[in-house]
């Protein structure tokens, strides 16, 4: 309970995510929320010392963004490469790094459902802190559970580094290709773990159904108001609509479902702008058709959201039968599509695991996958290049400019988090406006907001640019006994200020 003059609530640093990042929620005199910010206090820079560099080292330097998420990066700007040096790789190598992207999708959702998101349903959104983690949920679900939950994706990762040397940052992909071929006996790896990936989805999605599911309570905080959004939403199709990891055009639909663009990646700088606030280094990316009307959500606002649930928005299928069937029972429980439920994406994750071990399964078992023709080489003068995969967390789009050198002149890097940055922040907010009552404030109702947030995964390494101007500097001054004397702070424009 905070005490009578407390104006604001502070949580620093929110936990289970990716990257350093605090809320902060100012009261108003009768202790009701006035505004809450999501603010990511971290820069990262990778688009500016990209500059200078060779445009066949991007793919190692920006896997460096993240360590959770380094084989997105690796992929998005393998994929600019071949799209900076006009080149189109052989059967086999599109087939190898399909195989392993599956594969990576699949261990990167098991990491969160259990690790991330999974503690606040499994364990309980009120549950102690101490609780609310990999161990607590061991406690519900069983330490054989535990084990296997580590079992699959070390199994996973060891695929990755088959395939690309190392699991966390692989070497994988070239300009037109793979590194090396894959052999037989390594194809049988592939195979035997994808199906074993395949049985553990199909229980995780059992487990959601018993533990969720079955819960009324869950069910309704799902559907509640205050985790609800009717905004726009994005994500990578196939050429039936059906929803694609790795390769596809770019489909947006509008909040009441209707299709409101279809684009290759390439054109993507006519769909997508960025609008900058002075109280965060994240970018919030807004369709440009549409504008940037503010913080609202209506088909006249242009935010937007990425990821697994605004994967199946975009849909009209997947291409595999299992996660197939498991979609429609999204739909069948949630309503019509858009499902607009920001909490619905941790089932919607679940779908994907499935459909990403079906894929992992149908990849490894082609025969083309141990074909020895695995590159092909580059000969033309290099220019400019964009590469775009879907990431666990949603659209991710790497834009290479370089002279004839292949010299790295410019590189935009649009990210899941970015994408989904204003309704993010939105979320937020709606969720502290909701919880957050009379100045009642406990753990458990902190955790609700940071429900909200954690929903999207986001990846505030990957996600956190900064406009030209000032960095903003903040300095507290205490004495030895920790009181706090003095704050002064810089602001992005570079004014200073003192409280």
């Amino acid at each position: 309970m905070p005490e009578p003059q407390q104006r604001r609530i502070e949580i620093d640093p929110v936990t289970r995510l990716e990257g350093h990042g605090k809320i902060e929620i100012f009261l108003d005199d009768k202790g009701n929320v006035d505004h809450a910010y999501f603010q990511v206090p971290e820069l990262r820079g990778f688009e500016k010392f990209c500059e200078g560099r060779l445009a066949e080292d991007m793919p190692q330097i920006t896997s460096r963004i993240c360590g959770v998420c380094p084989t997105a990066h690796h992929m998005a700007s393998v994929k600019a490469l071949d799209s900076l040096y006009q080149v189109e790789p052989p059967p086999a190598a599109k087939k190898i790094r399909e195989a392993v992207y599956s594969a990576f999708m699949a261990e990167d959702h098991i990491l969160h459902f259990y690790f991330l998101g999974g503690p606040d349903f499994i364990v309980g959104p009120s549950a102690q802190a101490a609780e609310r983690n990999i161990l607590g949920v061991i406690g519900k679900v069983g330490l054989k559970v535990g084990q296997k939950v580590i079992e699959t994706r070390r199994k996973l990762r060891e695929l990755i580094a088959i395939a690309g040397g190392k699991a966390v940052h692989p070497g994988l992909g070239l300009p037109g290709g793979v590194a090396k071929a894959l052999k037989r006996e390594e194809q049988t790896q592939f195979v035997q773990v994808a199906r074993e990936t395949l049985d553990f989805a199909l229980f995780t999605l059992e487990t959601f159904g018993n533990l969720v599911l079955k819960n009324s309570d869950y069910v309704n905080l799902i559907c509640s108001d205050a985790f609800t959004h009717r905004t726009y939403y994005m994500g990578m199709v196939d050429e039936d609509n059906r929803a694609n990891f790795f390769d596809g055009p770019i489909r947006v639909v509008s909040p009441d479902g209707r299709e409101f663009a279809k684009f290759q990646p390439n054109a993507y700088l006519d769909y997508i702008m960025e609008h900058v606030e002075p109280w965060t280094f994240m970018k919030f990316c807004f369709l440009k058709p549409v504008g940037w009307k503010g913080f609202r959500e209506d088909s006249d606002s242009g935010i937007y959201a990425v990821g697994p649930l605004a994967r199946l928005n975009v849909s009209e299928g997947m291409a595999t039968p299992l996660a197939q069937e498991a979609r429609e029972k999204v739909f069948a429980a949630l309503g019509n599509k858009p499902i607009h439920h920001t909490l619905a994406t941790h089932w919607a994750r679940i779908v994907e695991l499935i459909y990403a071990a079906e894929r992992l399964q149908e990849l490894s078992s082609d025969p083309q996958i141990v074909d020895a023709d695995v590159r092909t080489l580059a000969t033309q003068i290099p220019r400019e290049g964009i590469g775009v995969v879907e990431a666990p967390r949603g659209t991710l789009i790497h834009h290479y400019q370089t002279d004839e050198k292949g010299v790295i002149r410019k590189a935009n890097l649009v990210v899941a988090t970015q994408n989904s940055a204003a309704r993010i922040a939105m979320s937020v907010g709606k969720s502290a406006q909701a919880y957050v009552k009379a100045g009642n404030v406990s753990d458990g109702i902190l955790n609700m907001v940071e429900m909200a947030l954690r929903a999207y995964d986001p990846c505030l390494g990957c996600a956190t640019h900064s406009m030209p101007g000032s960095m903003p500097l903040l300095i507290r001054a205490r004495n030895p006994h920790g009181k706090i004397l003095a704050v002064l702070y810089r602001d992005s424009q570079g004014r200073v200020h003192r409280e």
